[in-house]
């Protein structure tokens, strides 16, 4: 998107992160909520940084794990803010997963994650305005 308002995106990740043997489901994979969690906050990250206010997640859409992660695997969750309205922000996530054996990069999913910006009442308030 083109709009003047969203400050361009970073090339470093929002956050990243090493996956522990306590995020491990049976299968000896990372838990799919694990990874939705940190989704979740990098998205929340992203948010911030275009304009600090209070936010609460509205929706995460179009998830969907192309790839497992594993212990030690070294988590990197990059964020592009797509659009920014009156109240809410849209913040596309991508995740990588540097393997712990052999350093490769692989794409293990991608996220667009909803926020809307709010006050001590939790009512929504204006992202932009008053910033």
């Amino acid at each position: 998107m083109n709009d003047a308002r969203i400050k361009p995106s970073t090339a470093e990740p929002a956050i990243r992160v090493v996956m522990m043997p306590r995020d491990m489901n049976a299968a000896q994979t990372i838990f799919g909520g694990v990874l939705l969690s940190y989704i979740d906050q990098a998205g929340f990250v992203e948010a911030r940084r275009q304009s600090p206010r209070r936010y609460v997640t509205v929706s995460m859409q179009q998830v969907e794990f192309h790839q497992p992660v594993f212990v030690g695997d070294i988590v990197s969750f990059r964020c592009t803010t797509e659009r920014i309205g009156r109240t809410s922000i849209t913040v596309r996530v991508s995740v990588m997963a540097q393997r712990f054996e052999g350093g490769q990069d692989i794409h293990v999913t991608d996220a667009v994650v909803v926020f809307v910006a709010i006050d001590d009442e939790c009512n929504p308030i204006s992202i932009l305005d008053d910033a």
